[in-house]
């Protein structure tokens, strides 16, 4: 028997400056990175502790995620965007699953930049602080073009996850 699902994270972005003028939007298809793979595998079949809150963290460093990237490599490899508020990472709010999926569409995260910056992707992470090191990464995502921040301007995040038997 071979019984194949297919996993994965879209993410829709866009960036809203202060005067409420969307700039650009793009909708993008992440990458499972292994240890994120490991964690859902071992949660559902090997009784493995399940994450409570999930975060979006997003990187301002010209990378191309890979399978290999983790969350102890995550903040260094792809230099980690910092210079936004809040103070931590993005909780990635999802809502009820229906039709085997989820997203966190009635609860977008947003990033106010406090710097002129650069974002080329994001992740979605257990760890919450700014920088951290510790957890696992559920999902990378490298978007088609970088978005480019100015102090004020907003990134958006819609991020969803599906299952579907292939």
């Amino acid at each position: 028997m071979n019984s194949r699902g297919r996993l994965g994270f879209t993410y829709t972005v866009e960036v809203e400056s202060p005067d409420g003028t969307i700039s650009q939007r793009e909708t993008v298809h992440n990458l499972l990175p292994d240890e994120g793979i490991a964690h859902m595998l071992a949660v559902t079949f090997k009784g493995a502790a399940q994450v409570p809150t999930w975060y979006i963290a997003l990187y301002k460093g010209n990378y191309s995620p890979t399978a290999a990237i983790t969350a102890a490599t995550f903040p260094a490899l792809a230099t980690e965007f910092t210079d936004y508020t809040p103070s931590a990472r993005v909780e990635f709010n999802e809502g009820a699953v229906s039709g085997g999926a989820l997203n966190n569409g009635a609860n977008r995260a947003e990033f106010t930049a406090t710097a002129d910056a650069t974002v080329y992707g994001g992740v979605i992470t257990s760890s919450s602080p700014k920088g951290s090191v510790t957890g696992v990464i559920a999902s990378a995502v490298r978007f088609s073009s970088p978005k480019v921040l100015a102090t004020g301007d907003v990134l958006r995040v819609t991020a969803g996850v599906s299952l579907v038997s292939a």
